[in-house]
């Protein structure tokens, strides 16, 4: 992966990253917010309740029984509210009166009259004039059972504590608000994330490059002469790849351009310290001639250097910008490889090699020639310079059922290992076996570029029996009629 796409989905996850710590606060929240304020209502409700039974109670004597037939209309009203989305239709409130020793007197729904209630912390507060609440399951174990409790104190015409008005309610009947809540805030969440790349999106086909990737497209479908679903299908999804493509440079380019800069000034003191060295010496009285044909040669040699790193690397950096082939035809490869290969043999004549086509049948990809034509010319160049004299250079074309291999198999060294995983790196190189001398190291590069370009794939191996093993891999079209 290189470093502008780093870089791009390095914002993107920064940006996932933060809306989901937010969610995640947010989710986290949502509970104990529902809690504290069904809680601040229920604190009201045992305050109006404590209120009516101090009102029916006189000489430090409990009386709530008035509050027995309320409660009893209460449950059996009928009615229907509808809340946020849900259906209320009948109470779930459940209050108790707790004398002054803890006993429960009292039972909206009688259950727990006769029963000690003095150790439980709400009531004890309570009878102590201090307030605390509390959330208890009704069946142990079970927390879907859990109703939260506050009291509130009941106390006489003198102001001394005489019993407690203690009110309940279910949590389960919350957990349907704070599970619909965190709900709308997933959707929120997701629907923010969706709409960021959806909007990097827009920028990068209005903005970036206004109409001019919709409009390749148009033209490219008028331009077929029958109609191919899945060929139509590939030059869609290469579209929307070019939009990412020109919506990470738009990000990340400033940090691309540095990175280039760094590399090819590293690559530029070696040549440039060489041609100072020589020209420096030239400079020397009385110097022999012999030395000074040498170090003009030599002055040469680097500048010539520079100026193919300069070429290749505009080159390069062209094709890297390029996203998607400005023309694109059917191509038969095989009479693209009998022409590379006789140009190849051609030009290793003299240190005796042999670049062989294997026989067999010819295949249609769907490319720009001139760039596949220089991606297998690099291939085929690269097993020259690494072949000993008198080799054979052996090339192949493997045709699949939706991809076309193209191989070139040569009788060299081989990868070191130390190389495998860096030969298709921008500048990297290895010494040539016969001069010892490295190439600019853009080559393979080149050739990986073309073949993203081609929606294929380029890989080096060393081969089984010696020697290193070059494929570029592209999908197959059909052959064209007519």
């Amino acid at each position: 992966m290189t470093r502008r796409s780093t870089v791009f989905i390095g914002i993107l996850l920064a940006y996932a990253l933060g809306v989901g710590v937010l969610m995640y606060r947010l989710l986290s929240d949502i509970d104990p917010r529902y809690r504290e304020s069904a809680e601040e209502s229920l604190v009201e409700t045992a305050h109006l309740l404590a209120a009516q039974v101090e009102q029916s109670s006189a000489e430090g004597r409990l009386d709530a029984e008035q509050l027995r037939p309320v409660f009893r209309k209460l449950y059996s009203r009928s009615f229907s509210a509808q809340i946020f989305g849900f259906e209320k239709t009948d109470v779930e409130m459940q209050a108790l009166v707790i004398a002054r020793d803890g006993t429960v007197v009292f039972d909206s729904i009688g259950q727990r009259e006769g029963e000690d209630y003095s150790q439980w912390r709400d009531v004890r507060a309570a009878l102590a004039g201090e307030y605390r609440a509390r959330t208890t399951p009704k069946i142990p174990g079970d927390e879907l059972s859990s109703v939260m409790y506050v009291s509130a104190p009941v106390r006489d015409a003198a102001g001394a504590i005489v019993g407690v008005v203690s009110v309940g309610k279910p949590v389960q009947s919350l957990n349907q608000f704070v599970a619909a809540a965190r709900r709308k805030t997933l959707v929120v969440g997701a629907t923010s994330v969706a709409a960021v790349l959806v909007l990097a999106l827009i920028l990068s086909l209005w903005l970036v490059r206004p109409f001019g990737l919709i409009a390749d497209y148009a033209r490219y479908v008028r331009s077929q002469r029958s109609f191919s679903l899945p060929r139509l299908g590939r030059r869609a999804l290469g579209t929307l790849g070019a939009a990412y493509d020109e919506m990470r440079d738009a990000l990340a380019g400033r940090h691309y351009v540095a990175d280039y800069v760094q590399t090819l000034t590293h690559e530029l003191k070696s040549p440039l310290s060489a041609i100072r060295g020589a020209a420096e010496l030239m400079q020397e009285p009385g110097m022999p001639e012999a030395d000074s044909q040498r170090f003009a040669a030599n002055i040469r040699r680097e500048t010539q250097r520079i100026q193919e790193l300069v070429d290749r690397m505009m080159e390069l950096a062209a094709l890297e910008q390029q996203r998607r082939l400005p023309k694109v035809e059917p191509l038969s490869l095989r009479p693209l490889l009998e022409e590379l290969v006789a140009s190849a043999e051609a030009s290793g004549a003299a240190r005796g090699l042999r670049v062989e086509l294997a026989p067999g049948e010819t295949a249609w990809v769907e490319g720009e020639a001139f760039l596949l034509r220089r991606a297998l010319g690099n291939l085929m160049a690269n097993a020259l310079e690494f072949s000993p004299e008198g080799a054979a250079i052996r090339v192949s074309l493997d045709v699949k059922p939706r991809s076309v291999e193209v191989s070139v198999r040569d009788r060299g060294p081989g990868i070191p290992d130390y190389a495998d995983a860096r030969v298709f790196e921008k500048f990297y190189s290895l010494a040539r076996p016969a001069t010892g001398k490295k190439s600019t190291g853009l080559g393979l590069a080149f050739v990986k570029e073309i073949a993203e370009l081609h929606h294929g794939r380029v890989a080096l191996r060393n081969a089984d029996g010696g020697g290193a093993l070059a494929t570029l891999s592209l999908p197959r079209i059909a052959a064209p009629s007519g």
